[in-house]
């Protein structure tokens, strides 16, 4: 069980995992070095090792100014982080307040050990104590691996959507600009 104080907005956990103490926490300001890691490690695992351009220095930014952009929880094994989970509130027009898993990582070395599935958890028990409505995220098509265990915990992947998207450059052009 995930202990949690949605005053504080605090979660934490220390639990027992294959014989190792995982702490998993919200994310701090300091932990976006590491993040920014698990982030790259997670760009390659996708094919997309040179796509990363967010820097450390905006996540901290982004994450813990004024107006925090997105949450995170991460996974503390002896010190180091060794995963993420990191979101963010949306509003659909069909259902209403939701939640975007943006990304879902565990280091290579760690993965297999119910890291990532405590992490997706704990996103999914703070968006039921929001009362969010849906909570959505991107998975590639050929990480099999990933839909099967999204589909065992009743998610629905969406096969017949594609995601559009248009980056700096193309906004400039298509904006004269």
């Amino acid at each position: 069980m995930i202990s949690k104080c949605l005053n504080k907005d605090l979660y934490f956990s220390q639990r027992k995992l294959n014989k190792m103490d995982v702490v998993f926490r919200k994310g701090e300001k300091a932990d976006m070095p590491s993040v920014h890691k698990l982030i790259k490690e997670l760009a390659s695992f996708e094919n997309e090792a040179d796509a990363v351009d967010v820097t450390i220095e905006e996540l901290e930014k982004d994450g813990f100014g004024t107006k925090p952009l997105f949450n995170i929880f991460v996974a503390e094994l002896r010190s180091e982080i060794v995963g993420m989970a990191l979101f963010y509130s949306r509003y659909s027009t069909w259902k209403g307040p939701t939640i975007h898993l943006e990304d879902l990582i565990v280091t290579k070395e760690k993965r297999g050990l119910k890291i990532g599935s405590t992490l997706y958890k704990m996103v999914l028990e703070y968006a039921y104590e929001k009362g969010v409505k849906r909570v959505e995220w991107a998975v590639l098509d050929w990480n099999e691996p990933a839909i099967k265990f999204y589909e065992s915990t009743g998610a629905t992947v969406l096969r017949d959507w594609d995601t559009a998207q248009i980056h700096t450059e193309a906004l400039k052009k298509y904006l004269n600009k």
